[in-house]
């Protein structure tokens, strides 16, 4: 395949690690891809909007709990990283990837004002030589559509002038078994010869690229991945439901069934989904699909259950206090948990946030407690929460609290302590398995 004079000169650059790489995001996805790009050997510049993170990245300090800090000062001691808030600082960059949120809106729509801002922010940047790449994860054709649209507006050409591919992050914070560099890395480009150069760059960095015909396919490949795991969610979120009115235990149901060695993938139900991709994810393809005049329904009726497993869960917390005659308002309830998954210090999306607000909303006295989230963070979503503190978990503490809701099931709380001194647990994550007089599981 023929290259442009700007894809030669980039080509040679990604082939002999001299291609400065630029990160625009650097979260939860940008921070660890940083960090594969620095191992790898390329100059690496990250770039972000605030400003308090850029100075924490130039003294060499980290701010995600589950990422080893030393490793970020490793990176700074180098001399091939540093860190910007300046935008015209990324026309020194060859290579530009945009790992940028992509939430919902009120509506569950697709909120693009992200990524728009991020293309804003390149376009007047944007020279011959330079690849793009879009990471965060969105609805089949926003590469072409949204991102192709604004860069040839410059006047530059896509796929002979600049280059433009897709491929998605795959991050599981707090996995200890798979990072960024041994989870295979899905790479589509919007032409032929933008897949070539963003496929050759990321089988520098990564254990195994999978390169796919095109980047509406790897976008779809992304939410592929994400619908699946919401929609099995949504079925034992279902079970649960249905089986607590048959007076049958769910997880008792799901131990057993997973003893079956072919025909059966376990998915543990929950308070409500959380996390960066799977709340998010279907609505983005249900968005998209109704442009083709397809329906989607299955999917949908999978976010409906999931969006309202908060509401389940606090039904289950008033008709417990109720039947000890007790009220909602009033009450002193404490959260255990508030990030979205166990051992990790990610609150995004996470359930916590909506039953924390819709018990302050019913007069409830809300107090929270989380190893790894000592300040409730401010959340786009929820931004009239109070400011506050993780409490410890004492005796006292607990013996204070007409109940405890676990919403995360992180490792270093001792249930056992719990169990002993709160007078009502509502347990959403099947810690106590045995019947205890003081637990409900919801």
């Amino acid at each position: 395949m023929t290259l442009s004079r700007a894809g030669r000169e980039l080509l040679g650059k990604i082939e002999s690690h001299e291609a400065k790489v630029a990160i625009l995001g650097m979260g939860y996805v940008g921070l660890p891809l940083a960090m594969v790009v620095h191992d790898a050997g390329f100059p690496i510049q990250g770039y972000d909007t605030d400003q308090a993170k850029v100075e924490k990245l130039n003294r060499g300090e980290c701010y995600i709990k589950h990422i080893q800090p030393d490793k970020v000062a490793a990176m700074v001691n180098s001399g091939r990283f540093s860190a910007t808030a300046a935008p015209e600082r990324l026309e020194e960059a060859d290579i530009l990837i945009f790992c940028v949120p992509t939430p919902l809106t009120k509506q569950r729509e697709p909120d693009m004002r992200f990524i728009e801002a991020t293309a804003e922010t390149v376009a007047p940047v944007l020279r011959p030589g330079q690849l793009v790449v879009l990471e965060s994860t969105t609805y089949p054709g926003t590469t072409d559509e949204l991102l192709k649209a604004r860069f040839e507006r410059t006047g530059l050409r896509c796929g002979k002038d600049f280059f433009l591919a897709f491929s998605p992050e795959r991050e599981d914070p707090g996995n200890k078994d798979y990072g960024t560099f041994n989870t295979p890395k899905i790479v589509g480009g919007v032409d032929p010869v933008s897949g070539n150069l963003a496929e050759t760059f990321y089988s520098k960095i990564v254990q195994r690229t999978v390169r796919v015909s095109d980047a509406r396919t790897a976008e779809a490949v992304k939410l592929t991945e994400n619908v699946f795991r919401g929609v099995n969610i949504a079925l034992v979120n279902e079970l649960k439901m249905i089986y607590d009115r048959m007076g049958i235990d769910v997880w008792e149901v799901l131990d057993a069934a997973s003893t079956k060695p072919f025909g059966f993938m376990r998915f543990n139900p929950g308070p409500g989904w959380g996390g960066h991709c799977i709340p998010l994810d279907p609505f983005y393809l249900t968005w998209k699909a109704r442009e083709y005049g397809q329906t989607s329904g299955f999917i949908e009726h999978a976010g409906e259950i999931n969006v309202r497993m908060p509401d389940y869960v606090i039904e289950k917390l008033m008709l417990a206090l109720n039947e000890r005659k007790e009220s909602i308002k009033g009450s002193r309830i404490l959260l255990l948990g508030v990030a979205y998954k166990k051992d990790i210090d990610d609150p995004r999306e996470s359930p916590a946030f909506e039953i924390f607000s819709k018990l302050l909303a019913l007069g409830a006295e809300v107090g929270y407690h989380d190893p790894h989230i000592p300040v409730l963070p401010k959340m786009r979503e929820w931004p009239n929460l109070p400011a506050m503190r993780s409490v410890g978990l004492t005796a006292d503490c607990l013996r204070s609290k007409n109940a405890v809701l676990v919403v995360t099931d992180h490792a270093a709380v001792n249930y056992e302590m719990v169990a002993q001194h709160a007078r009502l647990i509502i347990d959403t994550r099947g810690i106590y398995r045995e019947p205890r007089a003081n637990v409900v599981k919801a």
